[in-house]
């Protein structure tokens, strides 16, 4: 398989580098990321937060500015603040507490070890991220009006236009269930380095894929959006556990807790057009024919600096948020978690991204929920299956309509 893999990287780079000027249009996109770093070191220089803020409310009300969007998508991220009730979120995290120590969660995940290998390129040790999926706040977080409100917004960021008719319905949301973040204080094993989910080497390789940057190879790079939807719902990852076999407008978490800059929390490099740069820099003569600056299938996408350093100089912390807030970033945008938790408090999140309704939704979805029934983990992740047997796991009766028909039932 993996010789396969490799013939295909081969292959593809060989007809990019033939067809296309990959050379100049990298220039161009390097000078355009330069341009972009520069405003946000100026930004971070003037004590400006560069990544956006939004009150829920304010997307409830429709007060939301024309220079707020434009923002947002530059930034290709946004923290959305309030969607819950502090007092709810801090409830929540409790509770989420109580279900780990209640149920024994620690004494079985030391024999399940070693299952879910996505990160291991990228940390230095076990991550406090617990397998959980079905919890009952984690549930109700995600069949929340509020939550539907705030991913149909969010959604609408998007230009969902294809040649075969709309890619998919903003309007509406299929869950996905994901896991949970608790990290203690002064914890150094849940360091992440720069990277992008959602595919490493298929962006080159996967026709689909070749599709939604056809611009960028070609050396259109102004004619580039980000934000243009068509293609992306059909795109084809390499199947392994922890790889999203949903097409998500945005990835985010929730914050259970406050957590800032020292907590060992969220850190994003806020630029939604560096695609363009990452994806020419894999084909110029400094990287081998079989090499894509070491994309590996079934893992992140690694952003490093032996080949991004222009990029990096980007890296921004998020800004300190509240139980309730939320965080987004846009699926292209490259994200890394801080090496220690420095701060006093838990760093506390539970992963919740959007993931509108379209076909490849619906067919992970359908599966995704055969195993909600039984309390297994999710067919994306591995399978640890911890809540089988776990009391007070959330079941179908508690489902509200909406999310039974986020849960495609």
């Amino acid at each position: 398989m993996m010789e396969q893999i490799k013939q295909s990287i081969i292959t593809s780079k060989k007809l990019l580098i033939e067809q296309y000027n990959v050379k100049k249009s990298f220039n161009i996109a390097q000078s355009n990321i330069k341009k972009e770093v520069d405003i946000i070191l100026e930004l971070q220089h003037k004590e400006i937060p560069v990544i956006p803020e939004i009150d829920f409310q304010s997307i409830v009300n429709g007060n939301i500015s024309s220079s707020d969007i434009a923002n947002l998508k530059q930034r290709g991220s946004v923290i959305i603040r309030n969607v819950f009730d502090k007092q709810q979120a801090s409830e929540w995290n409790d509770e989420i507490g109580e279900y780990i120590t209640s149920n024994d969660y620690f004494t079985k995940s030391i024999d399940r070890q070693g299952m879910d290998n996505y990160f291991s390129q990228l940390k230095s040790g076990a991550p406090q991220i617990f397998g959980l999926y079905w919890s009952r706040p984690q549930m109700l977080a995600r069949q929340s009006q509020s939550m539907a409100i705030t991913k149909k917004f969010l959604n609408s960021m998007w230009d969902v236009s294809s040649p075969n008719g709309d890619e998919f319905d903003p309007n509406n949301d299929y869950m996905y269930a994901d896991r949970i973040r608790r990290r203690e204080p002064g914890d150094e094993t849940l360091g992440l380095s720069p990277h992008i989910d959602g595919g490493s080497f298929e962006r080159w390789t996967d026709p689909a894929f070749q599709k939604v940057y056809h611009s960028v190879f070609n050396g259109e790079l102004d004619s580039y959006d980000p934000w243009k939807a068509a293609f992306r719902t059909h795109t084809k990852e390499y199947k392994s556990p922890a790889v999203c076999s949903m097409f998500r407008t945005f990835q985010g978490w929730t914050a259970l807790t406050s957590q800032g800059p020292s907590d060992g929390t969220l850190s994003l490099i806020p630029i939604a057009n560096s695609m363009g740069y990452l994806l020419l820099r894999a084909l110029q003569d400094d990287i081998p024919s079989d090499n894509l600056c070491d994309a590996t299938p079934g893992r992140p996408l690694l952003i490093s600096s032996d080949y991004h350093k222009d990029l990096l100089s980007g890296l921004v912390t998020i800004q300190e948020v509240n139980p309730g807030d939320t965080v987004w970033w846009h699926p292209d945008l490259t994200h890394s978690v801080a090496d220690k938790h420095t701060g006093k408090d838990y760093s506390n999140v539970m992963f919740i991204g959007a993931s509108p309704k379209c076909a490849k939704n619906l067919d992970y979805t359908k599966r995704q929920t055969e195993n909600f029934l039984l309390g297994k983990s999710p067919p994306d992740f591995a399978s640890e299956d911890y809540e089988v047997d776990f009391k007070g796991r959330f079941s179908i009766d508690q489902l509200t309509d909406l999310g039974r028909t986020q849960m495609a039932l």
